[in-house]
This record gives structure tokens, sequence and C-alpha cells, in this order.
């Protein structure tokens, strides 16, 4: 063999080597830059107050963001899913409308709910969705007295879930299925929740109704009783004697004025769905006032509301008329009067 056959065969063996080396070192290299760049892509920005109303909420008109808000709060889609909730679309009209009374109104009775769903989500070690909702209820509230004490549990429990994986090295099948888990415990939670609060509102309703009626009727047994005691006064006055008097010319007699005038007209309350939702119309009653100016009778000639708020507005409007009060007239006297709800 060559001396220079000797030096090739004497080479290959080590250009091998070197390359298997620098091989092993640059899959290395990508090993380290791995974890790396999954971390820069899993690091995302907390919601805060500023960016928790999705932009596309944002951009909606006063009018759309009004009838998505009421559509997302009859269909119980509360504070749930980002960017289509009734929480975000209150917030956005009240940011284009501060002064807007129905905004005000339902992100009111909407903040309790949000509280006890970032409860859930802390509880279930669901932090993303935890401080989504925390960014909402600061929004609403800066000085929610809640609002503290959330985000320091949302912070210590999420150490405490980080160091835990830490230590028990979670496969990425694990944290798949533990995602997994939250977000079906999530859907849980909010369903639970949801139909708490339409049995609350069930409920209230049925005691309203309640106690309208009973307010009707005794209204109606206070009317059956002043006029029994009317006529037994009447009765009493004529089977009284009366003092033989002499004849004297016959002078025309005073009558009272069958013209209503108005002693106390309170205004009828205003029903809270109707308000929320910014519906307005009016309600034309007819009633009877009797000669000691009560109103002893009321019936709804006519209604201009939408349907879904018309039998609330009449029903409001009926119970304020029967609450009027008129100065005593010589007849019992009917009359109309429209009632505007607005």
């Amino acid at each position: 063999m060559s001396a220079s056959n000797t030096l090739r065969h004497g080479l290959v063996p080590f250009a091998l080597t070197i390359a298997v080396a620098c091989t092993l070192g640059a899959c290395k290299k990508d090993e380290v830059a791995a974890p790396g760049q999954q971390g820069a892509q899993a690091a995302k920005p907390a919601p805060t107050p500023e960016s928790v109303v999705a932009a596309t909420v944002s951009a909606m008109s006063a009018d759309q963001l009004r009838d998505a808000a009421s559509k997302a709060y009859n269909e119980n889609r509360l504070y749930a899913p980002a960017g289509n909730n009734a929480m975000e679309y209150y917030l956005a009209l009240r940011d284009k409308l501060p002064g807007d009374a129905s905004a005000a109104s339902a992100l009111n009775d909407l903040l309790p709910m949000a509280v006890i769903a970032t409860e859930q989500g802390i509880a279930r070690e669901d932090f993303d969705e935890a401080k989504r909702l925390a960014a909402l209820i600061g929004k609403a509230d800066p000085n929610h007295p809640a609002l503290g004490r959330l985000k320091a549990s949302i912070s210590s429990n999420e150490t405490a879930v980080t160091q835990r994986a830490d230590a028990q090295k979670l496969s990425t099948e694990e944290e798949a299925k533990r995602k997994a888990d939250q977000a079906k415990q999530r859907e849980e939670d909010q369903k639970k929740l949801q139909e708490q609060q339409r049995l609350q509102q069930s409920t209230a309703e049925q005691q309203r109704q309640q106690q309208a009626a009973a307010e009707a009727e005794a209204e109606r047994l206070r009317q059956v009783a002043a006029e029994a005691e009317r006529q037994r006064v009447a009765a009493a006055e004529a089977a009284r004697p009366r003092p033989a008097t002499p004849a004297q010319p016959a002078a025309a007699k005073p009558t009272a004025s069958n013209e209503l005038r108005a002693v106390s007209t309170p205004s009828p309350r205003f029903p809270p769905a109707a308000q929320r939702s910014g519906g307005t119309g009016t309600v034309q009653v007819e009633f009877t006032v009797g000669t000691d100016g009560s109103v002893t009778s009321a019936r709804v000639v006519s209604s201009d509301a939408p349907r879904q708020f018309q039998r609330d507005f009449e029903r409001e409007a009926l119970a304020a008329v029967k609450r009027w009060r008129f100065q005593p007239v010589g007849q019992a006297t009917t009359s109309r009067r429209t009632i505007a709800f607005e």
C-alpha cells in the first residue's frame, strides 16, 4: 500500500468523527432553542381593563351594542365567551354613552356573577379565564371591594400551580388533558351559575306578581268597605227624622262639579326588563272616579309598546291609575288618559 493510500484511509475515520460531533452539537442547540421558542409563543399579555373588551365589540355602534347586549343577556351569555357576552357589550355601550341608565343597571346585576365565576376559575386553576373576568370587573368598577382579593388569589394560586407543575414535570399529553378538563369544568360552572340566575329571576317575578295581586285585592276590599260605609251613612241620614221648618222660598242647591281635579297622580313604575333593554311605549287607560275622588275601576283601552314588554307596561299603568286620587265630584265620572313610558 502506498503512503498516499495509507494517509487517505487514516483521514476518513477522523472526518466522520468530526461530522458526527458537529451534527450532535447542532441538535443540542436546536433542543435548547426549542423550549425558549415555545416559552415565547406561550407567553402572552394578560387582559387589562383597557384591553379586555374585544376590538370588534368596541367598533360597534350604540344601537348595535344595545341589541347585542340584550340578546346575550336573554341567552345567558352573561360574561362568556370572550368577545360575545353581555358584559363586554354593556361596557362598550357605557364607554360610548357614559350616562346610559340601562348599561349601568345591567352591569350592577352582572358584577356579582362575574365575581363568582372568577372564584370558580381560580378553583379549577383556569387562570387565563380568571384574569379575563377580573379585567372585566376592573373595567366595570375599578374600586370593587372583591377585586384586590381576586387578583391576589389568582397570583398566589398560579405560582403554586407553576411550582407543582415544575416538580411533577407534566408531559404534553397530561397538560393538554388538564386544559381540556378546565374548559369542560368552566362550561359546567357557567351553566350552573346561569341556571341559578334563571331560578332567581323566576322567583323574583313570581313574588312580584303575588305582591301585585295582593295589592289589587287589598284595594278592591278597601273600595268595597268604603262603598258599604257610604251606603250605611246615607241610610242612617235618610232615616233620621228632621224637625219641621217654616216654608221658605226654594233656593237653588249648589251642585258639585263633575270636572276631574287631580289631587295625587303618582307615576307608574318602569318595568326593569324594559328599562335594561331601552324599551319604551304608551298605554291609554279608561277609568272611573267615584264621588269621593277615588278610582273605582280602570281598564286598558289601547297600548303601543314592543310585544315582549306590552303586558308589563299595561300592568304598571293600571296599578298606577288605581292609586290616583281626585277632588270629590257630584257623580261618578269616567275619563281616559295616555300614560307614557320613556
